[in-house]
């Protein structure tokens, strides 16, 4: 892939053929996996994993606001982790990133390409290019039309890489690649698929994590999305509830709802509401999906994310939906070190998704 030189920092997209640990950087937690490739090229090896939880004032609307807790949480996420890497990848969420679908004539020179990247860019980004880290990536010929190419253009103002940069480098780690969350998670929604019938092919597929605020959708055909949306529901939102009802601070709050130590009224009274709210907004994320695409069924849904393990919450989703539902483990094809706990990842590997994607990174020959 050619390297457009807007005196970027780092490859945005682009990707390097060198040990690094996949870093996903949440407004919750900071989750690091590391995977090497098994024998023979026989598949992958989750070596290691670590969720860091994050102080409440680490992020503020969706942006870093505490610079010093997040290098603080990755150095200390690091060492728990016990390894030696210290190139990491890293994702932008998708709010971040501007990205854009165009058609170049097929057959220019790298350095025309280039130069008519940069033509385009300046129609679809609201910003001055010095302001920005761009790149670019062909994805191919353009569909029945062999004298173009689909070029995918992704953009980000600077101070979101600088951010992640800077806390990286505080943590003594040293930031390799930049993604986008949502191509990091396509990169680990290959490992689902290969557990679907057929490998999901000429299949909708909808990919629905759900964050600490955020409810992300992303519907995916063939390895390519085909659908985004995201939804302001998450599992803060069933913190604050157990806060609420039994008088509890957020850190007691939490940690109860991952332990389960609460009183037995809680099921009926705090968890039902909150699954059927989410049902509901699964649903309606659907509708819209349908309402806006030439698609109207999807085959299977996949529940990623923190909350994707809430009790029921697969068979209520496939009840209302009427769709096969499953619960995302993109490790389930993987071999385990003997240093992962395989009852602990059934519960974290939701979480993971996105963490997956960019420690995949490292074998991406692109």
């Amino acid at each position: 892939m050619p390297k457009v030189n807007f005196d970027i920092l780092l490859d945005f997209i682009q990707t390097k053929a060198q040990p690094l640990i996949g870093v996903d950087i949440s407004s919750s937690a900071v989750k690091l996996v590391e995977l090497s490739q098994a024998p023979k090229n026989a598949g992958y090896v989750l070596e290691r994993y670590v969720i860091e939880a994050l102080p409440k004032d680490a992020f503020f609307d969706g942006n870093i606001n505490n610079l010093d807790a997040l290098a603080e949480t990755m150095q200390r996420a690091w060492v728990r982790m016990g390894t030696k890497i210290k190139n990491i990848s890293v994702a932008l969420p998708s709010a971040a990133v501007i990205t854009k679908k165009i058609l170049l004539p097929a057959g220019m020179s790298d350095e025309d390409l280039e130069y008519q990247v940069e033509s385009e860019a300046n129609q679809y980004i609201p910003f001055a290019l010095d302001e920005v880290n761009l790149d670019f990536q062909v994805i191919g010929l353009a569909p029945g039309n062999e004298e173009e190419i689909e070029v995918l253009l992704a953009a980000s103002r600077k101070a979101n890489v600088i951010d992640r940069v800077a806390a990286a480098q505080a943590a003594g780690l040293k930031v390799a690649v930049v993604d986008a969350e949502p191509y990091a998670a396509e990169m680990a929604f290959t490992q689902i698929c290969a557990q679907l019938p057929e490998g999901a092919e000429d299949k909708c597929v909808a990919l629905i994590d759900i964050g600490a605020s955020v409810m992300n959708v992303n519907v995916m055909r063939n390895g390519q999305s085909i659908y985004t949306r995201d939804q302001q529901i998450g599992g803060e939102q069933l913190t604050l509830s157990i806060q609420s009802q039994f008088g509890l601070s957020a850190e007691q709050a939490e940690f109860a709802k991952r332990n389960g130590n609460l009183p037995d009224n809680y099921e009926s009274d705090v968890l039902s509401p909150f699954r059927d709210n989410l049902v509901m907004e699964i649903a309606r994320a659907l509708q819209f999906f349908f309402t806006s695409s030439q698609y109207n069924e999807v085959d299977y849904i996949v529940l990623a994310g923190g909350s994707a393990v809430l009790p029921g919450l697969d068979d209520a989703v496939a009840t209302r939906t009427q769709v096969s539902t499953m619960v995302a483990n993109p490790f389930a094809l993987m071999t385990l070190s003997s240093r992962v706990k395989p009852r602990q990842l059934q519960t974290d590997a939701p979480a993971l998704i996105v963490a997956c994607g960019l420690a995949m990174r490292r074998f991406d020959p692109s």
